[in-house]
């Protein structure tokens, strides 16, 4: 099913979570040890994220240099199939503008359409970490509008060559990511409610939030986004803090801010044993608050570790 029908039938808050790709040389065993004690909680779907493969230039005596490929995860297409035989949920892989050409990406798209996805979160991507900002691949999509387009054009049975169109049109339901405290390249929040925007007018059907610690500014970006027509789902994307690394590597990452109660109780913790009972009961509050205010779904960022959003979704689902 779609996500939109998922959330249009749900008579209440859905529970969804994300997982990382496996690393190299890790088992589908692997990767459902973080699935498996989720499934309690019924999500009807998880997302899979995509991480670009990460590259080292080797020398050699010759003076020559080899591009090497230091961290390649599992195929987006193999993990999705193997999570929706497995568990019987649907799948949301997510599409990368960056590292992939617009043939790559149909490429991709005619796969996932064939194993029976039917829903994709469209996103531009990071840079690498070897970049400073984020380039295009040649012949590859700059903004994430682009790439929404790529695929309601396929939706409509539109392919990039026309001498190998058949006319037959694919189905799937777009995510987009939204930003409640903006993206940090955008000059502002109303500037990065108008590329949202953009990205909802080229066919974007639900967003899904970045994570933030403040359910008044999900609130107050809700109602932005509301004020500009638009009508979508908005999924709020939730992440507890576990450890005292996160309280200084989350801000300065994804560009957010804390709030003061949440630090007031953080600047305490003496341990990450400490530091993880506070986050999962303040996503725990978080989430009741968000479920109380009629939010249509609630997505956790699990980085593949279940034990947290467990407790949180065994206090809340």
């Amino acid at each position: 099913m779609k996500i939109t029908e998922h959330i249009n039938q749900a008579k209440k808050t859905l529970f969804s979570f994300e997982i990382l790709p496996p690393l190299k040389g890790q088992s589908l065993n692997d990767l459902c040890v973080g699935i498996e004690p989720l499934m309690e909680f019924n999500p009807p779907f998880v997302d899979v994220t995509y991480h670009r493969e990460e590259f080292i230039y080797k020398k050699h005596p010759n003076g020559l240099l080899e591009k090497v490929s230091t961290k390649k995860r599992p195929g987006t297409v193999g993990i999705c199939a193997a999570i929706m035989n497995r568990f019987e949920v649907d799948a949301v892989p997510h599409l990368l503008c960056g590292g992939f050409t617009k043939e790559e990406t149909e490429n991709a798209l005619i796969d996932l359409n064939f194993i029976g996805v039917q829903n994709v979160l469209a996103l531009r991507g990071d840079a690498p970490k070897s970049e400073n900002k984020f380039v295009p691949e040649p012949d590859g999509h700059a903004y994430t509008k682009d790439l929404v387009s790529q695929i309601i054009g396929m939706n409509n049975g539109k392919y990039l060559h026309e001498e190998t169109e058949t006319g037959f049109h694919t189905d799937f339901c777009v995510g987009v990511a939204g930003y409640p405290e903006k993206h940090f390249e955008a000059p502002s929040l109303k500037f990065d409610l108008k590329y949202l925007k953009e990205k909802v007018d080229a066919g974007a059907e639900y967003i899904v939030t970045q994570m933030f610690f403040d359910n008044q500014k999900y609130f107050e970006f809700v109602q932005k986004v509301r004020d500009l027509g638009i009508t979508i789902p908005i999924i709020p994307g939730l992440k507890p803090i576990t450890t005292l690394g996160q309280i200084t590597m989350l801000p300065r990452t994804f560009f957010l801010d804390l709030p003061d109660a949440l630090m007031d109780d953080l600047e305490k913790c003496k341990s990450n044993i400490d530091v993880k009972q506070v986050g999962i009961e303040w996503a725990i509050q978080q989430s009741k608050e968000l479920i109380a205010a009629g939010t249509p779904c609630l997505h956790y960022y699990t980085m593949s570790k279940a034990d947290a959003t467990y407790k949180i979704a065994k206090e809340v689902f």
